[in-house]
């Protein structure tokens, strides 16, 4: 496929936030770009805003006519989400289209530019808008593909000058293994997608087939610890090739010392707060040094970054009450963003509003669940988010309940987490899953806005 030729773009499941960067991307480029998505989202009427028709019904007879023959210059890119039995999948397979996945045509992009890419099971989303950040705000440049909306530029796509091209290599159903970062990244590689890999062995082999694949004379930067190892370890606190230390809150933001062999870095500020992200900090400096960007642009830049929408993000922050947003679905980033939430506000009485996602998720994790949840002072406990999946017998969101050692629990509907947040204004409170749990921001927001 020669991306140069392509002329129109057709992306079945666009509302995905992968799937939306390259709508944008391809969008830039001037192509004619359309796509069908389940359900109507702010991301996709943000792509409808930008001039990107999006459709909701599974209707051939919706589909343009000049999408409806394949062509050279007609490209169709579709997630591994959408059923087999897509009514319009099914049409364009039957009229010959070839079909790329997301990951496809991200290591075909990648291909002819020096490639950043961030693997691991957590962590990567914010490590790699934050090297993009700090390649933007340095005036190093870049282009970028990230997970998650960045803050600071309000897009989960950035469009550089520049042939360098940062990239979130995703391990899901092993998409990453299409790029060939020049250096590679990876934040962790804790057991997940276990629905995709079966074990966590498999999981590990995966991790290092992604790191076979840097070019030669390329590096790969690997978190302390990990079941592999890579050319420079990094870690948070703990003495290795790149590290943390002195790490500090002080009116509510983290500092931290940089320490490596030939470079220190002292007092940075970082511009989110959390310990895990002062980890990411240390991967994404280590990244920078790699490309000669200097120490005082490294430190200035992350002074300002503002982290990715739905990272550690401040819906509410007053004297009175503190309302934090994250996409934690692991238990270990559960564990991540409890602990420094516990660290930032000591004092005060944490309200926890999670939303587990995937049955299977949940099943090979239950435990761990159940131990990290009990980190909370009230838990309120929505329905398992199914995304993918059909129900699995006898796991549900009341059988975690029942797992977790702690009195004040309960398990609630959207409707009654609005209501019990109206009724008892929690002077702190997060949100966290990866499902719809996203839709309750902004009434939540206005209840506590209007306190």
């Amino acid at each position: 496929m020669n991306l140069d030729h392509i002329e129109r773009v057709y992306l079945l499941g666009i509302g995905g936030i992968g799937m939306s960067g390259l709508a944008r991307y391809f969008k830039h480029l001037g192509c004619d770009v359309q796509g069908y998505d389940k359900t109507e989202t702010e991301l996709t009427r943000a792509l409808v805003q930008e001039g990107i028709a999006v459709i909701y019904q599974d209707d051939v007879a919706l589909l343009p006519e000049a999408y409806k023959q394949p062509s050279t210059q007609t490209l169709l890119i579709f997630t591994p989400a959408i059923p087999k039995d897509l009514k319009l999948k099914v049409y364009f397979l039957e009229q010959g289209f070839v079909p790329y996945k997301r990951s496809e045509v991200l290591g075909i992009i990648s291909a002819s530019r020096f490639t950043i890419a961030v693997a691991g099971t957590h962590g990567k989303t914010t490590t790699s808008t934050m090297i993009a950040h700090i390649l933007k705000d340095s005036g190093y440049d870049c282009s970028a593909f990230l997970g998650g909306i960045s803050s600071n530029y309000n897009s989960n796509v950035l469009y550089g000058e520049n042939n360098v091209v940062v990239v979130e290599a995703d391990e899901y159903d092993r998409s990453f293994l299409t790029l060939h970062p020049n250096i590679a990244v990876v934040t962790s590689a804790d057991p997940d997608h276990l629905d995709i890999y079966g074990d966590e062995r498999h999981l590990i082999e995966s991790f290092e087939l992604f790191l076979q694949r840097v070019i030669q004379d390329g590096v790969s930067i690997v978190k302390k610890g990990l079941p592999f190892s890579g050319d420079i370890t990094y870690a948070k606190e703990e003495v290795c090739d790149a590290f943390a230390q002195r790490t500090h809150v002080a009116d509510g933001v983290f500092y931290f010392d940089y320490i490596a062999e030939h470079t220190e870095i002292q007092n940075i500020p970082l511009g989110i707060p959390g310990l895990h992200n002062v980890e990411n900090a240390v991967a994404a400096i280590t990244v920078a040094l790699q490309l000669g960007i200097k120490a005082d642009k490294i430190k200035s830049a992350l002074a300002s970054f503002s982290g990715a929408k739905r990272r550690f993000e401040y819906i509410v922050k007053t004297p009175k009450q503190v309302y934090i947003d994250d996409y934690a679905h692991h238990p270990e980033e559960l564990r991540a963003f409890l602990t420094s939430m516990k660290k930032l506000y000591p004092a005060k009485k944490l309200t926890v509003v999670f939303q587990p996602h995937l049955y299977s998720r949940t099943r090979d994790f239950v435990d761990g669940f159940a131990e990290v949840l009990g980190m909370a002072d009230d838990l309120l406990l929505m329905d398992i988010y199914p995304a993918r999946e059909l129900p699995i017998e006898g796991v549900t969101s009341a059988w975690l309940l029942e797992k977790i050692g702690m009195d004040s629990k309960q398990l609630v509907s959207p409707e009654g987490v609005l209501e019990i947040v109206k009724q008892n204004r929690p002077e702190l409170i997060v949100t966290v899953g990866a499902g719809d749990i996203d839709r309750l921001v902004k009434p939540l927001k206005e209840i506590l806005e209007n306190a």
